[in-house]
């Protein structure tokens, strides 16, 4: 299973195990890890150890760990890295944990939600402790980093960072999940913490979750507990003179955080408001502390492509090297399969971030991104109009029956929060549709999925200044009327960004969606080549037919979904032409 997942840490390997339980309750707990080295370089290998017997794997960064070390003298931490706080922490609160376990009635989770809450940074880690035999799964309050899991029919519990860390486990079958499709393909985005794999569910971002074992041996979930929960509460006025320094400072503050590295760090530079804004404040904060500034990388299509430009005058306003990289007229034939497989989602616009994280590796371990920046700030255009947007959504819906809510395995733990699927009640307006984006789909299981799925394919951490707990809190108050307009959109950021020595055509810069802005012409031209195959595929999809042959390059999706993860599905990737695999499907469910 960790073999699988070798392109997320190239770096080294590491397992564990041990034995569970006793008499027909026993089994095994077994931890497998893949390393990116970002800090400590030489040490704080997985999985790794405490004193009082408890075991951790974790992916992702700890931004605070030095200022929590100061506060927990009394452990003996045998790394400089950041993995071992969350064992320090564990082990101070681990007297309030064993206070509630095995109480009838109580949530075992909950005892965790304190020093969890003490944790600033993106992560997903597993913690087992042998005092207790309880498996702690944790992902971040956004969800930045992933981590999915499985129950085999034997009672084994199977989780990793992607599902293609599953196949590696001889018992898993993947198979899709056809009410997930329906609704990833109305909503465009995969809703609660469904996956599109049936029975793979996501650990819910902000959460903690206990398992145990049960008299008869099979792991069982003991507790599912919410430590953070965002909520999107807009004021009523906002003082442009005094807050939009403010809300400049947060974002300052997060980049801060995130140039914390032991390796070499760069910036994706798409030339849009979010990225350039990042690349600036990135170079001032770098500047001030004495550290080597963020080199930046744009791809485009064409050197003529408007953010390939906007991009250059960014770079060269603030004298920041800038690797560029022009797409071949090749890139979407060749490297749409890579993508699919790594994606393990229906994406085909986007494939320019593989580029991009491609070429960045070559130079840096880590890069910062402007991902986060529309969600918080309301820079889609649908904004405009959430009401239009939900009747699109539930036309989509009944293209393919709907989904039955009330059938559905839903509330914690499960792959759905609730039986509401329709999107009607939760866009009512523009503060419930952020909210219910945020806490349902759009940014942990779109955005953010993307970025993590693509960058770790290369090697590469992304990071997301503008999802900094500070950032967040500010953006969150943010007036409706100042964030978005008839005209415009962003408009509080706009006003922070003016205070930079940004030049004014980047602040005042419109939003252009990332695929058609990056790679118009090469994703025009996909579509169209196989746009006649995509109305034959779509005739095999059963239920999903009709949703396809409305949404015809969403059919070119599924069939390469379809291709790469349900057809000769093993630990790695299919070979062969894009037709090719494409064509050579295997049967596909059409219940």
């Amino acid at each position: 299973m960790a073999t699988a997942l070798a392109h997320r840490g190239p770096d080294g390997s590491g397992v564990w195990s041990a034995e569970v339980g006793t008499g027909s309750c026993s089994g095994t707990v077994a931890f497998g890890h893949a390393r990116l080295s970002i800090i400590d370089l030489a040490g704080s290998r997985q999985p790794l150890g405490s004193d009082h017997g408890c075991v951790l794997i974790q992916n992702g960064e700890i931004y605070n760990h030095k200022n929590l070390k100061r506060g927990l003298r009394d452990y003996p931490f045998r790394t400089s890295g950041d993995g071992e706080t969350i064992l320090a922490l564990h082990r101070s609160h681990s007297g309030s944990s064993s206070s509630v376990a095995g109480k009838e009635g109580v949530n075992p989770a909950q005892a965790h939600v304190g020093w969890v809450s003490k944790l600033d940074g993106m992560w997903g880690f597993a913690l087992w402790d042998p005092a207790r035999e309880e498996l702690i799964l944790c992902r971040d309050s956004m969800g930045i980093k992933p981590i999915v899991r499985t129950l085999l029919d034997d009672g084994t519990l199977l989780f990793g960072s992607e599902v293609k860390a599953l196949r590696g486990h001889a018992d898993f079958v993947a198979q899709p999940d056809i009410d997930a499709l329906v609704v990833r393909l109305a909503y465009e985005y995969p809703l609660d913490r469904t996956t599109l794999f049936e029975g793979v569910i996501s650990v819910a971002p902000g959460t903690v979750e206990t398992w145990g074992l049960d008299s008869d041996g099979r792991a069982v979930l003991t507790g599912v507990a919410r430590y953070s929960h965002d909520l999107v509460a807009p004021e009523d006025s906002w003082d442009v003179k005094t807050q939009a320094r403010v809300l400049l400072e947060s974002l300052r503050c997060s980049i801060e955080d995130r140039l914390m590295a032991d390796v070499p760090v760069g910036i994706v530079l798409s030339g849009g408001l979010d990225s350039s804004l990042v690349a600036a404040l990135a170079h001032e904060t770098a500047q001030a502390a004495g550290k080597a500034v963020p080199a930046c990388w744009t791809v485009a299509d064409s050197e003529d492509n408007s953010d390939f430009i906007a991009a250059q005058m960014v770079a060269q306003h603030h004298d920041l090297t800038h690797h560029t990289h022009i797409m071949p007229e090749t890139t979407f034939w060749e490297d749409l399969p890579r993508f699919a497989w790594h994606g393990e989602d229906l994406d085909i616009t986007v494939v320019f971030w593989q580029s991009v994280f491609d070429e960045m590796r070559k130079d840096v371990t880590i890069g910062l991104c402007g991902q986060g920046a529309d969600e918080l700030h309301a820079g889609y255009p649908r904004y405009r109009d959430p009401a239009g947007h939900a009747r699109l959504i539930q036309h989509r819906l009944d293209l393919a029956g709907g989904v039955d809510g009330s059938a559905l395995a839903r509330g914690d733990g499960e792959a759905w929060s609730y039986d509401s699927i329709s999107p009607a009640p939760n866009m009512q307006g523009l503060t419930e549709t952020l909210q219910f984006e945020m806490d349902r789909g759009q940014l942990a299981n779109f955005q953010l999925r993307l970025g993590d799925r693509h960058s770790m394919a290369a090697g590469l951490e992304l990071r997301v200044p503008f999802l900094g707990s500070a950032h967040r809190s500010q953006a969150h108050l943010l007036p409706l009327d100042w964030r978005l307009s008839a005209d415009d959109e962003k408009m509080a950021l706009r006003e922070a960004a003016a205070l930079t020595d940004l030049p004014r055509e980047i602040v005042r810069r419109p939003k252009v969606p990332a695929g058609t802005a990056t790679s118009p012409s090469l994703v025009a031209t996909l579509i169209d080549e196989l746009l006649p195959r995509a109305e034959e595929w779509a005739l095999e999809y059963g239920r999903l037919t009709p949703q396809l042959l409305d949404q015809p390059d969403m059919a070119i999706g599924l069939r390469m979904f379809h291709a790469m993860h349900f057809t000769d599905a093993g630990t790695s990737i299919r070979s062969g032409s894009l037709l090719d695999v494409l064509e050579d499907v295997g049967p596909w469910p059409t219940q």
